[in-house]
């Protein structure tokens, strides 16, 4: 499980043996089952959750009681609440697991050790960052920018695993689009192949 937290980790800086193994007492180990949550509405984000295998959904509901999902994390991305977990706050997202998942999980107080501690996780975290700035504006683009068919080529496009893990009504929650919608285009796709 936490070899693919390390390599990861080496794809984007440098880790020494000494920082490896470092790194291990800062985090603990969880499992899910399909449908169980990781976190609910109003707790408080305690952890910040590396996905080792599996798939998670992260979303709100309107007050309908409609699911808005905000993001997928397949094996090797992060997952939290940021703000409730930065700031100790309420969260305002549910995380919930869409296929059965092992997860690493590090709390706050180890997140600030650890970057103290190994300065070179401060560097892994802010190229992370970076990379879900841009792709959080991009997203924005696609979703308020782009037809549904180019919505759903885009992310098949970029994340052709979430297109063959996901069941269509939550990739049309996910873009933004009818389930109906989503059927049709992936027929559509499907006859032009």
């Amino acid at each position: 499980m936490f070899e693919v937290l390390i390599a990861h980790i080496k794809n984007k800086v440098d880790l020494s043996e000494v920082q490896e193994a470092r790194l291990a007492s800062f985090f603990i180990s969880k499992k899910l089952r399909k449908k169980q949550y990781l976190l609910q509405e109003g707790d408080v984000c305690r952890h910040l959750s590396f996905v080792s295998k599996g798939l998670l959904k992260s979303f709100f509901s309107d007050e309908k009681g409609n699911e808005h999902i905000n993001m997928f994390a397949l094996e090797g991305w992060w997952i939290s609440d940021f703000n409730s977990f930065i700031n100790q706050e309420q969260a305002v997202l549910n995380i919930t697991a869409v296929e059965e998942t092992e997860l690493l999980l590090i709390s706050r107080d180890d997140y600030d050790t650890m970057m103290l501690q190994i300065p070179v996780m401060d560097r892994y975290f802010r190229i992370l960052y970076q990379n879900s700035l841009v792709t959080k504006d991009y997203r924005l683009i696609v979703s308020s920018g782009y037809t549904a068919e180019e919505k759903y080529s885009q992310l098949a496009q970029n994340n052709p695993e979430l297109i063959r893990r996901l069941p269509h009504n939550l990739i049309a929650s996910y873009l933004g689009l009818a389930p109906e919608t989503v059927s049709r285009i992936r027929k559509k796709l499907s006859l032009k192949k």
